[in-house]
């Protein structure tokens, strides 16, 4: 076979963005991307390793391509779950030819240089380093989906909540240069792109680690004289208490910056929290969405919590379901606790059933699917901007300020309006999620 590579790229948006820098460090030394796994001599995965339910869809997906490789293929497995449970792989997966972490996702071609010398015994290519590295080799840190775009500004984290595995599997925080940041999103407007998608574990903590205070507001006063023709520029992953007043500022006054706010807030409880680590003054969130609120009146607000946390009480569980009652969110995303061995959770061990977790969660999505038809009816009849992004039938379908690609909702326009544009559209309908609306003549 030729120089061909496939690559399943899993879990969030910022495993998507390493994805779409080693197929750039692949192209660059010859290698040819495909969507058929048959015609490629590399088939990659890059997994998730995050919570026990991405660790099974890596697994099932190597376990797939293992199955259906040909001879003269290879198949690599990379990314967190390779970086944490490489054994794991081993055992569950038979026919895998080499390992790369995600520490280490820029030394893809390198490993390859290994397999090669070595074709009859699996290759590992996961050193003991503390963290992601910095040596980037020149590739775009971003990936470009039709006309929007994630662009990394950080990786790893250096917040220890007791649940999560990241700071395992990535290590600490590593801040991007942020001139190289600049030059990359001036190089996504030239390439067209019309939403720019901040990302980052921590979004917030940017430039914590190069002695920088308030280093995203920073790093957006710089960026956004320099990419005026990028009309949508959106914010993700925000920490409680890590807001600032300028950050505030910079969304009310700037036209580019989308009044979306994401804050993963996993709780409500005080106590709770407390137990996860988390940041627990909730007095802090009420406040801080009370301003934005204030100063930016139709700012729309994610957030994501956990249910089933070991020991969540019923009343701490009912003061989740009270909090959501009274901040009106416009979308929320609930997972139920997932048991992660390493994490400062393990000794609490996995308490509650996984009954009462799904009935938690169906109880508190019901209560959220509520509000969030409520606040999409408060639409109707107004006016709002969307990006086309695909089109048939007669009808188009796009986004608006109110939603991120892929975790939220759409708006159903009714006729055709050119892919890749962003047209005012009046709305005519809502759903729990979605929206309906009509071309503004």
């Amino acid at each position: 076979m030729k120089k061909t590579y496939y690559l399943a790229s899993l879990g969030c948006a910022k495993n998507t963005v390493d994805s779409s820098s080693m197929a750039e460090l692949l192209k660059k030394d010859g290698y040819r991307g495909t969507d058929d796994p048959a015609l490629a001599s590399v088939l990659i995965v890059n997994t998730c390793g995050f919570i026990q339910a991405a660790r099974e869809e890596s697994l099932q997906v190597l376990g797939e391509l293992a199955q259906q490789k040909q001879p003269g293929q290879w198949l690599i497995a990379a990314g967190c779950l390779t970086e944490r449970y490489r054994e794991l792989i081993t055992e569950k997966v038979q026919g895998v030819d080499g390992f790369i972490g995600t520490r280490r996702w820029m030394d893809i071609l390198e490993l390859l240089s290994e397999m090669r010398r070595n074709p009859k015994t699996p290759q590992y290519h996961i050193p003991d380093v503390q963290s992601v590295g910095r040596d980037e080799k020149g590739v775009l840190r971003a990936s470009v989906q039709g006309t929007s775009a994630y662009l990394k500004i950080a990786d790893g984290c250096r917040r220890l909540c007791a649940f999560c595995s990241i700071p395992l599997i990535k290590g600490t925080t590593v801040s991007r240069p942020l001139e190289l940041i600049l030059n990359e999103a001036e190089t996504l407007q030239y390439q067209g792109v019309k939403e720019l998608i901040i990302i980052a574990q921590d979004t917030t903590d940017y430039g914590y680690d190069l002695g920088m205070k308030d280093g995203l507001a920073t790093l957006l006063e710089k960026m956004l004289p320099r990419i005026p023709e990028i009309p949508w520029l959106r914010l993700l992953y925000s920490f409680p208490g890590y807001v600032s007043d300028r950050l505030i500022d910079l969304m009310s006054d700037t036209p580019q910056v989308l009044h979306y706010f994401d804050i993963p807030l996993q709780h409500a409880d005080p106590g709770l929290l407390k137990k996860m680590k988390r940041p627990s003054d909730i007095d802090w969130v009420y406040r801080t969405v009370e301003k934005m609120r204030a100063r930016i009146p139709d700012l729309a607000i994610r957030s994501t919590f956990i249910v089933g946390y070991p020991g969540e009480t019923e009343k701490e569980f009912n003061t989740l379901l009270k909090f959501l009652e009274e901040m009106q969110l416009d979308h929320v995303g609930a997972f139920t606790f997932s048991f992660e061995p390493g994490t400062t959770s393990e000794s609490f061990g996995d308490p509650v059933s996984e009954e009462e977790k799904q009935e938690r969660l169906r109880r508190l999505m019901k209560l959220q699917e509520a509000i969030s038809l409520k606040r999409n009816q408060a639409l109707i009849g107004k006016k709002l901007d969307v990006l086309i992004e695909g089109e048939g039938d007669g009808i188009s379908v796009g986004r608006s300020y109110r939603d991120a690609p892929e975790i939220d909702g759409l708006v159903i326009v009714n006729g055709v309006l050119p892919v890749g544009t962003i047209h005012p559209v009046l709305i005519a309908g809502a759903m729990t999620h979605d929206l309906t609306a009509d071309i503004v003549k």
